[in-house]
């Protein structure tokens, strides 16, 4: 169940009120948390959808992945400092019809015959709860689901530890990096969601979503 809340995102400045006016030193006292949107949860989804239309087989993959009712916001690769990993189900359940909701969200389509797509985040959490981590998003073709994964999670992780100031050859295997940072102390978690593909074989177009989906 969705609670009420009330947000400002634009709050008024003290010049849009006059003098004496009812309200004025009540805009005052509005604090900082209340005037910035800062998420406090995320989930993650995905989806496939195939359809004649292009359009419809995106509605159709975020169907699969539990969104489409939201009015999405693409945002780019921040974790909010204390932001907490939320369940998909227990995430899709705050979500409310014509919801504004942001999102990093990775998608690719398709209609060429089982040609291979597949879009996916990654996230890069830090064990210190004040400092921001990473979530990345990349799409392409021809990519299984395992190598896209650890791109996405290894695109996460390498942008957190170049700014936790964690040393590691850039040159090295991923899954050798990975060590090194899981031994820093300094990454808690990373983690990838991955949705690929096939082209449907008679022509459909074929879209894959994936996303990060902020809440409040």
């Amino acid at each position: 169940m969705v609670k009420d809340r009330a947000l400002s995102l634009f709050p008024l400045s003290e010049s849009t009120t006059p003098p004496g006016a009812p309200g004025r030193e009540k805009r005052k006292e509005v604090s900082l948390e209340n005037s910035v949107l800062i998420p406090r949860q995320v989930f993650f989804t995905k989806g496939v959808g195939k359809h004649h239309n292009r359009l419809q087989s995106f509605e159709l993959a975020l169907r699969r992945a539990g969104i489409e009712k939201c009015n999405l916001v693409r945002v780019s690769s921040i974790l909010p400092p204390h932001c907490k990993i939320t369940p998909r189900n227990r995430g899709l359940d705050q979500l409310a019809a014509g919801q504004i909701t942001f999102v990093v969200l990775a998608e690719a389509s398709t209609d060429e015959p089982s040609r291979l797509v597949g879009a996916g985040v990654g996230l890069a959490q830090p064990a210190e709860g004040h400092q921001y981590g990473y979530i990345s998003e990349h799409h392409g073709y021809g990519m299984r689901e395992k190598r896209l994964a650890d791109l996405v999670e290894d695109m996460a992780a390498t942008m957190l530890a170049t700014t936790l100031g964690i040393e590691f050859n850039p040159e090295e295997a991923y899954d050798e990096r990975k060590e090194i940072y899981r031994m820093s102390g300094k990454i808690v978690q990373t983690r990838a969601c991955v949705q690929t593909a096939e082209g449907d074989k008679t022509g459909l177009w074929t879209t894959v979503v994936s996303a990060a989906v902020f809440l409040p």
